[in-house]
C-alpha cells in the first residue's frame, strides 16, 4: 500500500476507519496496521483512536471539525451535557472537550483533536437531539432542554437551588418549561424532578431580575 494510494482513497474524507483500508487494498491487516503506525510517525496520518485515522494536512482536503468527529468516532451519539450547553450559550464557558452520550457502553478518548467523552444513558432516552450545522458541517446536538437533563442525569448528587445557581446559567429563555418537564418524565427520577423544579423557580426569578443563575 503506498500513500499516493491512501490519499487518492481517503484524502476527501474527514475521517476513516481501519476497515475500509483493509477492505480497499490487497495487503493483510496485520500489514496495514503497521503501514498505518509508520506513517502516523512520519505525521502523515493521525491516529483518532483504535482502527480510526485522519490525514494530516495538506494530504486532507476536507474539513475536519472535531464536533462532528464525536458523532463519527462512537456511534449512535450526540453532542450532549456542558458542551452542548456551552454550545448553546446556556453557561458562560466554553467548554473544550466534548460530552456525548451514547446507549453502548461509555468511552473516552484523546488525541490531537481534543478529549472525547462518551456517557451512557438508556436506549428509551436516547432522544431530544437534532441536526445543526457547525464548522462547515452537520453535527447531532442535544437538544437544550435535554442537555440540561442529560448533564444534571450524569452528574451525581442533589441539584439544589444553591447547586445550579453556581453554574451561573444564562438566556435561560431558550428552555422551553413543558418540553424540559415532558423530557423529565421518561427519566422517572424524583432527583431530576426536583431539579427541574428548583430550575424552573430560578429561571422565572431571573426572568423578573430578582436573581441572577
Amino acid at each position: 500500500m503506498r500513500f499516493d494510494a491512501l490519499v487518492g482513497l481517503v484524502g476527501a474524507l474527514p475521517c476513516f476507519d481501519l476497515a475500509l483500508i483493509v477492505q480497499a487494498f490487497d495487503d493483510r491487516r496485520d500489514v496495514v496496521l503497521t503501514q498505518m503506525s509508520r506513517w502516523m510517525k512520519q505525521g502523515r496520518v493521525i491516529g483518532l483512536r483504535r482502527g480510526w485515522y485522519t490525514l494530516a494536512e495538506p494530504y486532507r482536503r476536507a474539513t475536519l471539525a472535531p464536533a462532528a468527529l464525536a458523532n463519527r468516532m462512537y456511534r449512535p451519539s450526540y453532542l450532549s451535557g456542558l458542551w452542548a450547553l456551552g454550545y448553546y450559550d446556556l453557561i458562560p464557558e466554553r467548554v473544550v472537550w466534548f460530552t456525548s452520550v451514547t446507549p453502548r457502553v461509555p468511552r473516552r478518548f484523546e488525541n490531537p483533536l481534543g478529549l472525547f467523552d462518551y456517557r451512557n444513558i438508556k436506549q428509551e432516552w436516547f432522544l431530544g437531539y437534532r441536526t445543526v450545522a457547525h464548522g462547515g458541517t452537520e453535527i447531532l446536538v442535544a437538544e437544550p432542554e435535554k442537555a440540561l437533563l442529560d448533564h444534571w442525569h450524569l452528574t451525581a448528587g442533589e441539584w439544589t437551588a444553591e447547586r445550579l445557581g453556581e453554574m451561573r446559567y444564562q438566556n435561560v429563555e431558550l428552555i422551553s418549561a413543558r418540553q424540559l418537564r415532558d423530557y423529565a418524565l421518561l427519566y422517572q427520577s424524583p432527583r431530576l424532578d426536583r431539579a427541574v423544579s428548583s430550575w424552573l423557580q430560578l429561571a422565572r426569578q431571573t426572568k423578573q431580575g430578582t436573581v441572577t443563575l
